[in-house]
């Protein structure tokens, strides 16, 4: 095994992500997860964000991109191109089970472009079949501020995080599911849909679902180790024997489905956002902070605005998502 570079903390990433410098690492084998034989190769980059990942039913790869508001497609065979334009401030993407297509606006609020102004609130829309809106405001009348991450419920509505974890029905009533300990961040399903995953910081909390995708908390699944700083666990994803997937500062956390660890696979740079595609499913995607310009050198900003640059990777998995 070549030794694996350390790399750096989540808060100093996401301040500068040039300094986050491509490592090279060797991949451990995980059984019936990934071979340690794998190789990680580059997808795509670019001096934006690739983030809040999710998959076609033709094994397309959606990601949001915040600054050019607009939702990207990654096919198979490396071609790319804007999907879904003028989504204000994308931030993530979720396919429901019937293809329809949702993600969440964060409209004029990122941190690091201070002089954006608008009046639009951010919001959850569905973007097909139909554009629509689907919530842009709580209960009380107030806006869902800087959204995060989503994932449809296959109901015409989805769970959403800001902070704590919410869910809004078809009809855009927003309720609260968890009020989070530290910061919430990334969402997922068991394959079966009976389980609700959640970030909050180094930890993944899982909820029984009921019929009317309301969540039972159940406890606490799994907790990343202790050099995971920042926002602590990041994306997830599930695979379709129930293993769960958490990108976090060593890589990508995976763990049983009774919640123990099976291990980490390491990324080149620090991973935020995964899913798998493909036809099959087979392709793990993680999206990482920081890209390299085609002159071999660290991108960074001209200006003082937050460098978002990032890299998506491929890697060939033993598994597959859920299909």
């Amino acid at each position: 095994m070549k030794r694996i570079a350390p790399l750096l903390a989540a808060t100093a990433l996401l301040a500068n992500p040039a300094t986050a410098q491509e490592n090279t690492v060797d991949i451990p084998a995980i059984d019936g997860v990934i071979s340690g034989d794998a190789e990680w190769e580059m997808a795509w980059s670019g001096p934006m964000t690739a983030d809040g990942m999710t998959v076609t039913p033709e094994g397309v790869l959606l990601f949001a991109q915040e600054q050019s508001n607009a939702i990207w497609a990654l096919w198979p065979d490396g071609q790319n191109f804007v999907e879904y334009p003028y989504v204000l401030g994308a931030g993530a993407v979720s396919v429901a089970q019937d293809g329809s297509v949702l993600a969440v606006e964060r409209a004029c609020t990122d941190p690091g472009l201070t002089g954006l102004v608008c009046d639009k609130p951010s919001a959850l829309v569905q973007l097909s079949p139909e554009r629509k809106v689907i919530a842009d405001s709580f209960e009380d009348g107030s806006t869902l501020g800087r959204l995060n991450d989503l994932h449809a419920d296959n109901e015409g509505g989805a769970w959403f995080t800001q902070g704590g974890l919410y869910h809004s029905d078809a009809e855009g009533n927003v309720t609260t599911v968890y009020e989070a300990q530290a910061f919430t961040n990334g969402l997922a399903t068991s394959p079966d849909g009976s389980r609700l995953y959640v970030t909050d910081m180094r930890n993944v909390v899982a909820f029984d679902l009921d019929t009317g995708q309301r969540g039972t908390t159940s406890g606490i699944f799994a907790t990343l180790d202790e050099d995971t700083a920042g926002f602590g666990g990041d994306g997830m994803a599930v695979d379709a024997a129930g293993r769960v997937y958490v990108t976090g500062d060593a890589g990508v956390y995976v763990f049983a489905p009774d919640g123990a660890k099976l291990g980490v696979i390491p990324v080149p740079r620090r991973s935020i956002t995964l899913a798998f595609a493909g036809p099959d499913r087979d392709i793990l995607y993680v999206g990482a902070m920081g890209a390299t310009t085609p002159e071999g050198e660290e991108w960074a900003t001209p200006h003082d605005e937050r460098n978002v640059a990032m890299t998506v990777y491929r890697v060939p998995v033993l598994t597959r998502g859920p299909q």
